[in-house]
């Protein structure tokens, strides 16, 4: 019967683990219905970065007009973390899991997360758009989503520019006043 001696160094090689486990970056939570506002007040209570982009709707009722702040993608929060504190995430209640491939959270660029971030603290129109494959895709030449890439649309008799979540495959569509588009090849 042959006997295999583990030295430290060998030990030391197989814990390694890489190096997204340690580095805080921008994952997708997947929530219960209607349950994007509670899971982030949860987040922020335990102290967890977190992102609930939300937009104002105004909902006809019989007797009268609500404007409700609702999630511009329903069904999921953006948090911050290493994937060695998911655990953090999960347990909040609401929380399904992390979006992922082949059982792994697969990480958001965080360019996406920065226009995201511009466009709402910016203050423009926005509203969630379906997710599109087809379309004219443009470059905002100037203004607070100078540099973002997405898809121009005419809605309503206006001009919107569709931004993309690629890894949940939804759509933002926010509306574009006097900014200059160049198109992308």
């Amino acid at each position: 019967m042959a006997t295999h001696i583990v030295n430290a160094s060998d030990s030391a090689d197989f814990l390694r683990l890489p190096s997204a486990f340690y580095e805080p970056l921008w994952y997708v939570a997947s929530t219960s219905a209607n349950h994007e506002k509670t899971v982030a007040e949860q987040l922020g209570m335990r102290e967890v970065e977190h992102f609930l982009p939300l937009y104002n709707s105004v909902r006809r009722w019989k007797d009268r007009r609500v404007t409700l702040e609702m999630p511009l993608f329903p069904g999921y929060v953006f948090v911050r973390l290493a994937l060695r504190d998911r655990i953090q995430v999960l347990q909040v209640p609401g929380v399904a899991k992390l979006v992922g491939f082949n059982g792994l959270p697969a990480a958001l660029p965080q360019e996406e997360i920065d226009a995201l971030r511009t466009s709402m603290a910016s203050g423009v129109c926005a509203e969630p758009y379906p997710y599109l494959t087809a379309g004219r895709r443009v470059r905002v030449m100037n203004g607070p989503l100078a540099g973002t890439v997405g898809t121009l649309v005419n809605r309503k008799n206006k001009t919107w520019f569709v931004l993309f979540v690629e890894l949940i495959q939804r759509a933002v569509a926010i509306e574009i006043r006097g900014t200059e588009l160049e198109p992308v090849r």
